[in-house]
């Protein structure tokens, strides 16, 4: 095995890194026991870390991410090419003629970029690349002898749930299938919370019936399919939100504690009691906001 080049920004020197670590002889046993299955829990965890550091403005730590971030690549690429299917560089070469492939409005086909005039004539507003990109990718999937025509092909069911709910909405408003805006999808919202109180009410009633909780499962499932609805009619990004909030639930509780520790702790005090922690620490935060927002 060649060693690794001196320069530690040389992407050789990662690869060189990662097949020591895989090399059964002399590497690290964990590296050498992964396989495509048990890492790619770590890619989607890494994945999200990345977006934490950039909601967290963290250009340091942004920095840390993307690296454990590429880590993952160059470890599925690396077991891929001892499997004798595809090494680092074929990744990198598809992702390349991906991308050329599908700017022909910045590109041609040699992939050189078009010259102005040409360009001035093909860049299109963003709204009709987005339609002209989903072209593009229906027309490769066909190339492949994929038979799925419907407007929702395409969407990976290895997403995150509320990712796909988003996903499979904006490919339905593409043909015309939308709300025509948030008012009826607030409307829709409460019928679908009112639909959950019944169903809570059927399993109360009954708490072996296995019906009645398959159907509150699918009744909960209802609110949030619309809750990202809504969330896309707003333009608001899910994933974003859904992280705003916990981290304020986060710093809520967690003020919480702190104001109960003179007093035991949060745990055994009755929930009234607890109600009042959690006002006093939200009273707390919006007047440390207003503090920060006075001239």
């Amino acid at each position: 095995m060649t060693d690794a080049p001196a320069d530690p920004r040389d992407l050789r020197t990662l690869l060189a890194i990662m097949a020591r670590l895989r090399d059964p002889a002399g590497g690290c046993p964990w590296d050498v026991q992964q396989t495509f299955a048990s890492i790619a829990p770590y890619t989607i965890e890494e994945a999200y870390e990345v977006a934490d550091a950039i909601d967290r403005g963290d250009l340091d730590d942004l920095k840390d991410e993307l690296g454990d971030l590429l880590l993952q690549v160059v470890f599925h690429a690396r077991m891929a090419e001892e499997a004798g299917a595809f090494a680092f560089g074929d990744v990198v070469a598809a992702i390349c003629d991906k991308l050329v492939r599908r700017h022909p409005h910045v590109f041609d086909a040699a992939g050189r970029p078009l010259d102005p005039a040409a360009r001035a004539a093909a860049v299109a507003d963003a709204q009709q690349q987005a339609r002209a990109w989903e072209a593009l990718k229906r027309a490769e999937r066909a190339a492949r002898g994929e038979m799925d025509t419907s407007a929702l092909a395409g969407i990976s069911r290895g997403l995150p749930e509320w990712l796909r709910a988003v996903k499979l909405q904006e490919k339905a408003a593409r043909v015309g299938f939308d709300w025509p805006g948030p008012e009826p999808v607030i409307a829709k919202l409460h019928e679908e919370i009112e639909e959950v109180r019944a169903e809570f009410a059927a399993v109360a009633a009954d708490p072996g019936d296995a019906a009645a909780r398959d159907r509150l499962e699918d009744e909960i499932g209802d609110v949030l399919f619309v809750c990202a609805n809504l969330a896309r009619h707003a333009k608001v990004d899910v994933g974003a939100a859904l992280r705003r909030a916990n981290a304020k639930f986060e710093r809520r509780f967690r003020a919480m504690e702190t104001l109960a520790a003179a007093d035991g702790g949060l745990a055994g005090q009755p929930l009234t009691a607890q109600d009042r922690y959690w006002d006093l620490a939200k009273a707390a935060e919006k007047q440390d906001v207003h503090q920060e927002s006075a001239p």
